[in-house]
């Protein structure tokens, strides 16, 4: 994966599925108005679970635009904008920076340079007494208790989410923006694993079980790491830290 190729697919596909989101979200609100509180057709009990499952599953996404972010204005800036417009914020933020690689980064291990933090890049494999390793595995292992509670909650009331009703306009616009979210995080599981068997799978978990699935992967990278690591790490392959 650590080729021209990678950062060139991801250049096109971002700003394709950005112009896709859009695009469904402009034509939703036309054609469906917005999708206020109080508007009991769309805010049924499957919409509700699915915003939990998305904003969950962003949570990843907004740790690391922060890790990333050099200032806690820039930090909080665009976390907003993760919370307020999805998906869309998620093309914008990766599309800048991939275009911050130098051709030399680009060809030599986009991912390592793309994920990892410039002014912690000679510092990999340093140890930290005050490491956030284990904290991140409560924190995501209980993330994904939530959600696992609130699917199983959702079908014994409910029943099945596999009900063509559901795929109602703001449904389909909620979908897609956190299938999109989905696509980005399963490009990180798939570059972490050594096996491309394996990463597939990860990310059928994902696409299947959602944001709890997200967690499951994520508190299993976090146990592969010691205790004393430093949480972005988790970011990078295991051959990477000693980089």
């Amino acid at each position: 994966m650590g080729t021209n190729s990678l950062v060139t697919g991801l250049k096109v596909f971002l700003p394709v599925m950005f112009s896709v989101m859009l695009a469904t979200l402009i034509y939703t609100i036309i054609t469906d108005g917005l999708p206020l509180p109080d508007r009991s057709d769309v805010f049924t009990p499957w919409f509700t679970t699915t915003i939990l499952d998305f904003y969950i599953n962003i949570v990843p996404i907004a740790v690391w635009i922060v890790y990333k972010e050099s200032t806690w204005f820039g930090s909080i800036l665009w976390t907003v904008l993760l919370i307020v417009f999805g998906s869309l914020t998620t093309c914008v933020y990766l599309f800048m920076q991939l275009m911050k690689l130098t051709p030399q980064e680009a060809s030599e291990d986009p991912m390592y340079h793309l994920l990892l933090r410039d002014s912690f890049k000679d510092g990999v494999g340093f140890r930290d007494k005050k490491s956030l390793v284990v904290p991140a595995r409560f924190v995501f292992g209980a993330l994904g208790c939530v959600m696992l509670g609130a699917l199983v909650y959702t079908c014994l009331t409910v029943g099945s989410p596999f009900h063509m009703d559901l795929l109602y306009p703001w449904m389909v616009v909620l979908l897609i923006s956190f299938y999109i979210n989905v696509a980005v995080l399963s490009v990180w599981v798939v570059y972490k694993e050594s096996s491309w068997i394996i990463g597939i799978l990860w990310v059928a978990l994902l696409l299947s079980l959602g944001s709890f699935g997200t967690s499951v992967v994520i508190v299993v990278q976090l146990f592969r790491l010691s205790p004393l690591d430093p949480l972005y790490l988790v970011l990078v392959k295991n051959n990477n830290r000693t980089k």
